[in-house]
């Protein structure tokens, strides 16, 4: 299905290639592609791939489209006019006539880049909206010199009256200023621009559906998970995502995947999760989704797909998901690592620093594995999770456990890109810590990430009368903050040696090390000078690190050192540095079985939410020599199907290095959803 994709222009003809070249596992695969403005592009390698059966490979095929299919409604949920501008952009792409090779084209491309790599006008990480690089007056001779019947129309209006309503978006800062408020003086709702709700305010938001809450209930569906929120002239009610709904075209055409993905199944638990995930779609209905989210707990099969509704990250109310879908095959031998944690989780929870009252007296179902991604899709894509760990819902868990696994080529990725960046060398105070760093930090970066989703997401339990929501817009730091805690904390237990994690415990010295000097430091560099911290991993990790720094200090368990004019973080008391992670893990623990809002808003608002300034400019000045860009996303592969007959004989793995090249031809044979 895949070929070497080029766009004609009329006039000044330009061809974009859409290269691929065949996976040779024997070659060297070469991993960054490309950097531009904060941002790096980088590949993955699909080991394993070629030595599939010709059923699993065609289920990767399906499952990879559907991935790509729902890649219009993450954009549309980014924010309401994101796919206009995105049309308006790639068609002055594909037909301006102008001189490409001027310095203010290579700052539309710039541009172009960057909102492709967030899926709208947004930062991905920081949630400011991107501004371009040129005038208004530029842009409007790139209009001026393109086609005009490329760009899209809103009803009702011309195109040029279309244009000049989104100009003022594109280029004023403070109009739609920021995809998520977290600022709680505000609004949270009226202050976004995410595109979940319209015509309402927060209160309102929260009475509505504290109002569909039944009390008492053990098995509540996911609220709000589904749908917009809008007010019209009959009041306030629910747009839901579903086929014949919202997103129905894009949805549909995600089923037609799916459907053909459920004719080569597996197994039969893993066609009736595919039926119930189609069943979903097509109601709408959140009891379907929980039936479809019970059965995917179980599925143990070789290939595996999450496809859905789901982070709800990008709400400031924690409520609704965004469109996401991870294609993966599980890998075998590395599996036996994840599958230790997972057959220990009783021992885990038993042998956790919280109180007993918030422990899990039975923990269930929690399967674990470690996967070669395949196909990156919606809000995984071009920037990928290292670690997931489903489903969301509490009880779910609670009653029929979860399933976690590490992205290890994602993982592996980043790494061999990192290789050589002198990053080690600039923040590390001494050699000691360099080589502890070298010799182990990718062995226990992937031992966090698999105790943190696996055993950290998986842990502790709610008092039966404290609802999921009770934390609202802190509910998710705190939630990443104590599977961290948990990862942290039992990273340096005896454990990991008597289970074949760790070779020693001089090992767990690397993720204390990074951790720390990232949560306090160089994490500092995805933002802007001036600012504070809104991302919600960013202030989980700064809020772990921040407290635990005070908390030591009297005894110097950690330790700021200046050399030079330079910052270091010296960890003096490892074992000091720990108990710091097993109080704050107490903690954390209770206020999430408590549903303490306000002990929850302190701790955030206190240790995650404001910036050393003067150590916030020191890090970006040491970071800029380093030429390394804060942020990295992904080209994904290409799956060519060779067909005989009009029946598939094999699919073929392909990878592109043209990152750009992709992102059009993905709005080109993907896009489903109107512009407006």
């Amino acid at each position: 299905m895949k070929k070497i994709f080029a766009s004609v222009l009329f006039l000044l003809v330009m061809t974009t290639a859409f290269s691929t070249e065949r996976v040779n596992q024997d070659s060297v695969f070469n991993y960054e592609l490309e950097k531009f403005a904060d941002l790096r592009i980088l590949r993955y390698q699909v080991t394993g791939f070629n030595e599939l059966s010709l059923q699993q490979k065609k289920l990767v095929y399906y499952l990879s489209q559907a991935a790509i299919c729902g890649r219009d409604i993450l954009w549309d949920q980014n924010g309401k006019f994101n796919i206009a501008i995105r049309k308006i952009l790639e068609n002055i792409y594909k037909t301006y006539t102008g001189d490409r090779q001027s310095e203010d084209f290579k700052k539309f491309l710039v541009y172009l880049k960057r909102i492709e790599f967030s899926n709208g006008i947004y930062h991905h990480y920081s949630s400011d909206k991107i501004l371009p690089g040129f005038t208004k007056a530029y842009f409007s001779g790139l209009i001026a010199n393109s086609n005009q019947e490329g760009f899209p129309v809103s009803p009702g209006m011309s195109v040029e009256e279309t244009l000049q309503t989104l100009i003022p978006i594109i280029f004023e800062k403070d109009m739609l200023g920021i995809k998520v408020c977290q600022d709680t003086d505000k609004d949270l709702i009226m202050n976004s621009a995410i595109n979940l709700y319209s015509g309402v305010d927060q209160s309102e938001v929260e009475t509505f559906y504290n109002q569909m809450k039944i009390e008492g209930d053990s098995t509540p569906v996911s609220y709000g998970l589904n749908s917009t929120l809008v007010r019209d002239i009959n009041g306030i009610k629910e747009l839901t995502w579903k086929v014949g709904g919202l997103y129905g075209p894009a949805i549909e055409k995600i089923i037609t995947w799916l459907i053909k993905a459920k004719d080569v199944a597996e197994n039969p638990v893993q066609k009736d999760l595919i039926d119930k995930l189609i069943s979903y779609y097509i109601t709408g209905d959140l009891k379907r989704w929980d039936e479809y989210n019970v059965i995917w707990v179980k599925d143990t099969s070789r290939i595996d797909f999450v496809n859905g509704f789901i982070e709800v990250y990008s709400d400031p109310l924690g409520l609704k998901g965004t469109w996401e879908s991870v294609v993966n095959i599980k890998d075998i031998n590395a599996t036996k690592r994840t599958e230790a944690i997972a057959t220990n989780a009783q021992w885990f929870e038993n042998n956790s620093p919280v109180d007993k009252r918030f422990k899990k007296s039975q923990v269930k179902g929690i399967s674990a594995k470690v996967i070669t991604v395949a196909m990156l899709g919606g809000d995984c894509y071009p920037h990928s999770p290292l670690g997931i760990n489903l489903p969301n819902a509490d009880w779910i868990r609670k009653m029929h456990g979860s399933k976690s696994v590490t992205l290890e080529n994602i993982s592996y990725a980043y790494h061999e890109a990192d290789a050589k960046s002198g990053f080690l060398e600039e923040f590390s105070i001494d050699q000691k810590e360099i080589d502890i760093l070298i010799k182990y930090n990718a062995i226990t970066d992937n031992l966090h990430t698999d105790l943190h989703e696996c055993v950290g997401h998986g842990s502790g339990q709610l008092l039966p009368s404290v609802s999921s929501e009770a934390l609202k817009n802190y509910a998710s730091v705190l939630e990443e903050a104590r599977a961290d805690l948990f990862a942290l904390y039992f990273i340096m237990d005896p454990k990991m040696l008597e289970l074949g994690l760790l070779p020693s415990l001089e090992a767990a010295k690397a993720q204390y090390i990074s951790y720390m000097r990232n949560g306090l430091m160089t994490q500092l560099k995805r933002i802007k000078l001036g600012d504070n911290i809104q991302q919600t991993h960013m202030r989980n990790r700064q809020l772990i690190a921040k407290w635990c720094y005070e908390r030591g200090m009297e005894k110097k368990v950690i330790e700021k050192v200046v050399i030079n004019n330079k910052t270091y973080f010296k960890i003096n008391d490892y074992v000091g540095l720990r108990i710091l992670f097993g109080k704050l893990l107490a903690e954390v623990q209770r206020i999430k079985s408590e549903g303490d809002y306000e002990a929850a808003k302190q701790l955030v608002e206190n240790y995650g939410f404001k910036v050393d300034r003067d150590l916030h400019a020191e890090l970006l000045e040491r970071y800029e020599k380093l030429n390394l860009p804060p942020y990295s996303g992904f080209v994904n592969p290409e799956y060519e199907t060779i067909e005989q007959n009009g029946e598939i004989i094999d699919v073929i793995l392909l990878n592109t290095d043209d990152y750009l090249g992709q992102m059009i031809k993905y709005s080109d044979t993907y896009s489903f959803l109107p512009a407006f």
